[in-house]
């Protein structure tokens, strides 16, 4: 790609971001659609098992991550960077559209919620993912991990419970359920924030205590102060609190792959 467009991207990129983050005074959370940039990010968007996806890093990587999206899908300028900062690790990074075309978008006069989540279930999402990985192992990836945000933790957790994957991150997930966590067969990170409604520290806690009952796997439960909802991918871009909270959750992600994703010897 030239310098000229990636130039232009770029100034594209930082225009939406610093919009959006004027546009209120609080953390975000989930209360806003965030800017599409279908073009954005260092990787590249290719078709894989099936699904559209935006792919970065190293392409003959033998370890990769299956990055699963909040209801806003892959295009959002943030993520697909939280999927750039993965590959840097030395990842093959693949964060798939598992919505089709229709990410969420209450900005739309059209959208309405009930019917997408009617629409785009879980239990879909689950199904959609293992094509995706069977394609990465048929390209010669030995080991994956899944990271999941909000509606994408359900998705990821399914997969650790199932051993679809060789570890998994779960980021401010959304509706997982004790019987899920207590399913999980694999290296498993729960990352919270303090101030979630849908998964408070009293319930991470739970979290804890289930998986500390299980030694045979390595667990992290870890809730991260001051931050609400969706702190990883939805913050703005001048509060540097906000910025360093969502950068702290990234390098535990990012720590946690490099632990307990590993390629065959």
């Amino acid at each position: 790609m030239g310098i000229k467009k990636k130039m232009m991207e770029l100034i594209l990129l930082t225009s939406l971001l610093l919009n959006f983050a004027s546009s209120k005074a609080q953390a975000p959370c989930y209360r806003e659609p965030p800017p599409f940039c279908p073009t954005c990010g260092a990787g590249t968007v290719t078709e894989l098992g099936g699904l559209k996806a935006y792919v970065t890093g190293p392409p003959h990587s033998k370890k990769a991550v299956l990055m699963i999206s909040d209801i806003y899908g892959d295009e959002p300028p943030i993520y697909r960077s939280v999927a750039d900062k993965v590959a840097g690790a030395g990842f093959l990074v693949v964060a798939p559209d598992f919505f089709h075309g229709d990410a969420a978008n209450p900005s739309n006069p059209k959208y309405d919620k009930d019917t997408w989540r009617k629409n785009h279930t879980t239990d879909k999402g689950y199904e959609d993912a293992k094509p995706v990985i069977a394609a990465l192992k048929a390209k010669g990836v030995s080991a994956v991990g899944a990271a999941g945000f909000c509606w994408g933790g359900k998705v990821a957790v399914k997969l650790a419970s199932n051993q679809d994957v060789q570890a998994a991150v779960l980021l401010h997930p959304s509706n997982v359920t004790e019987d899920e966590i207590k399913a999980v067969k694999v290296p498993i990170a729960v990352l919270g924030a303090e101030r979630d409604n849908g998964l408070p520290p009293a319930q991470m806690k739970r979290f804890d205590e289930i998986l500390s009952a299980k030694p045979k796997f390595d667990h992290l439960v870890k809730t991260y102060p001051g931050v609400c909802h969706g702190w990883t991918v939805r913050y703005f871009v001048n509060d540097t609190f906000a910025v360093n909270s969502a950068a702290e959750a990234h390098e535990d992600m990012i720590n946690w792959f490099e632990k307990h994703v590993k390629c065959d010897k």
